[in-house]
């Protein structure tokens, strides 16, 4: 055998190493197929030496190669290096029923520091055992891995389960009743709060304020895809003067976060509105209220809210009338059931402003 036929059985035999590699695309294929036929056809041509021309096959094959690995990990590439999903790099969401507890250390006797709401989305910071690290909203612990769902499987799922969110970028947000500043002021919102986006119809974005619908100018909200956050569990302090029962009904108040807003509803663990769920709260006490927060705001004595303690109702609405009622909590908070999304949480008292405040327990 001649070296020249060595050569160019060298030539093909790199080659065909080469064509069986399995390419991501049929441009990478056709790249690489014309790299090894310009190597042959100059070998025949000019008789360079076999290594040349080997070589110069390698190194084709080396570049496709990374190519290659730069298509088939896009995805992850991205997750990682970029903004990830609804704003996490490492994603976690909360596959339960109801709450995922997050604790201050990696056992069942830590102390609760949070709760996750079923899907929930969390930043996952670590694994010790049966335990996972995470980071959600203002809360940072640990919970147990099996009710939590990671990878690719959280990232597919995400968008099943996340909402449009328009958040206040200027000091008073007007929420109208239409979409135009003729018609009625719905609520008032200060900057920082956020609304679920139902639907962009360009200049106004039509949004729900607990469980009203209403209408807020795009030019003064920035909008995102985002997932519930954990609620933290930040231990309530009451000022001088509170009964022992408006402390126990906070308390017990509280218990239900995280638990399902049920228009209608007047179950605590099942489902509630917001009179339902001040309706119940309130029946444990020996308190009766009607199922409706109009009407609920003509019990009790009304005070202003510079007055306010735990447990008097906050009611909100607009001129039309009231819509929402809410239990204060001290500290400048409530709890209250807020709509489909959130259910039963824990918000400042002024993330609209009030109608009046109605105090039931002296």
């Amino acid at each position: 055998m001649t070296s020249r036929s060595k050569r160019l059985i060298g030539l093909f035999t790199a080659g065909a190493v080469l064509l069986t590699m399995p390419f991501q695309t049929e441009a990478m294929t056709k790249g690489a197929s014309a790299g090894i036929s310009e190597s042959i056809a100059e070998n025949m041509e000019d008789g360079r030496d076999m290594n040349a021309g080997i070589s110069s096959v390698l190194a084709s094959c080396i570049d496709v190669s990374a190519a290659r690995a730069t298509v088939s990990d896009g995805e992850d590439a991205t997750t990682s290096a970029g903004n990830g999903v609804c704003g996490y790099t490492n994603l976690g969401i909360a596959k339960v029923e109801g709450n995922l507890n997050v604790r201050e250390g990696a056992g069942e006797d830590a102390e609760l520091v949070g709760k996750m709401p079923g899907n929930a989305g969390c930043e996952i910071l670590g694994t010790e055992g049966e335990w996972t690290k995470i980071q959600s909203g203002e809360v940072t612990g640990y919970v147990k891995s099996e009710f939590l769902i990671t990878g690719k499987e959280a990232r597919d799922y995400a968008p099943e389960v996340s909402s449009e969110i328009a958040k206040c970028t200027t000091q008073t947000l007007r929420v109208r009743e239409e979409p135009n500043t003729e018609c009625e002021i719905l609520a008032l919102m200060p900057e920082g709060e956020e609304v679920e986006v139902m639907e962009d119809l360009g200049d106004w974005l039509k949004v729900t304020v607990d469980s009203e619908v209403g209408y807020v100018s795009s030019d003064y909200v920035a909008v995102s895809n985002e997932l519930t956050k954990a609620m933290t569990m930040t231990e309530v302090k009451y000022g001088q003067g509170v009964s022992d029962v408006k402390v126990d009904l906070v308390s017990y108040a509280c218990q239900f976060v995280g638990n399902p807003y049920v228009w209608g509803g007047t179950s605590l663990t099942h489902g509630a509105d917001c009179s339902g769920f001040t309706l119940s709260i309130f029946a444990k006490y020996g308190i009766s209220l009607p199922h409706s927060s109009a009407a609920q705001a003509n019990c009790g004595t009304r005070i202003s809210a510079g007055e306010a303690q735990p447990g008097d109702l906050f009611f909100y609405g607009s001129s039309g009338g009231i819509s929402h009622v809410a239990i204060y909590i001290g500290n400048g908070q409530i709890v209250h059931a807020s709509g489909v999304r959130t259910g039963i949480k824990i918000s400042n008292a002024y993330y609209r402003s009030p109608v009046c405040v109605v105090r039931l327990l002296h």
